[in-house]
């Protein structure tokens, strides 16, 4: 990439692409997920990789990112937006159960697809990953709506809603799951259990 071309979302990128490569420092590992078959791994991304792989030198990142650490944040919004947009194109249009189910589908398929994208994720509330998440939970907010949870009770539920797709797909995709039962039907059970949770009376 020229010089010229360097820009924040041009440096985005570029990290985007050594950590879906898993090379050149961008990931360390890369533990296959045992009966899911999904590669993913912890991440370690550096700037002199980003530089290197920008054409440039190291300092000349710092006209764009101030350090590695808001380089992280600028990611983790970049692929919080991205889970967002297709949640929210999978949830469109349906309501209730089956709105829960597309959730939670689309949100384990992109971490399927995006393995070392989603363990990059900060799930710190940096600003800018925060201002992303706040889109996702806003998403949660409304699908769950059809269950007459409003206010705190809705925040709770959204909570919950998280801790498990987010949980699963990092366990799938970080190899957690060796035994043999198929994963698909694993989660189809899991998707049923939430179902079923959101219909059970609360006190």
């Amino acid at each position: 990439m020229p010089r010229a071309a360097l820009s924040v979302d041009a440096v985005v990128d570029v990290a985007l692409q050594l950590i879906d490569e898993g090379g050149a420092g961008a990931a360390a590992g890369g533990a296959a997920a045992g009966a899911g078959g999904v590669e993913g791994g912890p991440v370690a991304l550096t700037l002199s990789a980003v530089a290197a792989r920008a054409g440039v030198a190291t300092p000349s990142l710092y006209k764009h990112v101030r350090n590695l650490a808001e380089l992280r944040d600028l990611l983790s919004a970049r692929i919080m937006n991205e889970m967002a947009d297709e949640v929210g194109a999978a949830v469109l249009g349906r309501s209730s159960d089956e709105a829960v189910r597309a959730l939670m589908t689309a949100w384990r398929a992109y971490a399927r697809r995006h393995p070392r994208r989603y363990a990059a994720l900060v799930q710190r509330p940096e600003p800018r990953t925060a201002e992303a998440g706040a889109r996702l939970i806003g998403i949660m907010l409304a699908t769950l709506r059809a269950y007459g949870l409003e206010d705190s009770a809705a925040i709770h539920a959204a909570r919950c809603l998280r801790a498990v797709v987010h949980g699963f797909a990092e366990l799938e995709t970080g190899g957690a799951f060796e035994l043999p039962e198929k994963l698909d039907e694993t989660y189809d059970l899991l998707v049923h259990m939430v179902v079923s949770g959101l219909h059970a009376p609360r006190e």
